[in-house]
């Protein structure tokens, strides 16, 4: 399998990350491979789903980011789930952790956002985990590209579980508005669900408009990434996406 491109700084001041998509499942499940997975891929923005909420969840996020070289940005119990890790690399402006329209009788949906730089390049984040309901789900998805819409950042990515396959409206409305990693710039696998037998493509890493997609996939395969470890990690794969983000033209802050 060819190597995504590492993280690095341009010599314009633009700057080359790794985006990692990743639903965690409260980590109820390995956290030793979850780390490694998340260690061996290098990222400098790490978008969870199913971040734990509930007794202590701070302490266990705090853990995990710890473990694997990262801090904890925002999210978590305050977003309903997502939350968003980064590198030291990145600098950071602001965060805010949005709550969704509740729907009685189903679960609670919440946006993890930031907004980071990384040298002269300025970027709006965002984690989501839409609903499993078709309607709610593409009311969700309006929802977030709102959401991105108003960050008042010209270059966004935003990462997460979209609960349905790209054949979906929701996938399709994301799609026609922002650009879809995997879509643009193949590489590694591609279904993410589940990690015994995958079969659908429900997680996925979407960007703006000049943000160049360098490669986006399922991670299996890459150094130190191990199929017994991404089985073991959680019930999804992750997605991993470099991407180049231009200088912000308005400069520094």
């Amino acid at each position: 399998m060819p190597q995504l491109p590492n993280s690095r700084t341009e010599s314009d001041g633009s700057a080359v990350i790794r985006v990692l998509s990743y639903n965690i499942r409260s980590m109820r499940d390995d956290t030793d491979a979850l780390a490694r997975v998340i260690t061996a891929c290098a990222p400098d923005l790490v978008l969870v789903q199913e971040a734990p909420i509930f007794f202590r969840w701070r302490k266990k996020l705090a853990r995990l980011a710890s473990a694997t070289g990262q801090v904890v940005l925002t999210g978590g119990g305050t977003a309903a789930g997502p939350a968003v890790l980064c590198s030291l690399r990145a600098t950071v402006e602001h965060t805010e952790d949005v709550l969704l329209p509740l729907t009685p009788g189903h679960h609670r949906r919440g946006f993890a956002t930031a907004v980071v730089r990384f040298a002269g390049a300025r970027l709006g984040v965002v984690s989501c985990h839409l609903s499993l309901h078709t309607g709610e789900r593409y009311e969700q998805g309006g929802m977030l590209l709102d959401r991105l819409a108003g960050m008042g950042v010209e270059h966004v990515v935003a990462g997460g579980d979209i609960n349905e396959t790209p054949a979906g409206g929701t996938f399709a409305r994301l799609s026609a508005a922002l650009q879809d990693c995997r879509a643009v710039a193949p590489w590694g696998g591609e279904l993410t669900f589940t990690p015994a037998d995958p079969r659908r493509r429900i997680d996925a890493i979407f960007a703006t408009e000049g943000v160049e997609v360098l490669g986006c996939g399922v991670p299996a395969g890459h150094p130190g990434v191990t199929e017994r470890d991404l089985r073991a990690a959680t019930d999804h794969l992750p997605v991993l996406a470099a991407l180049r983000i231009p200088v912000d033209p308005a400069g520094s802050f």
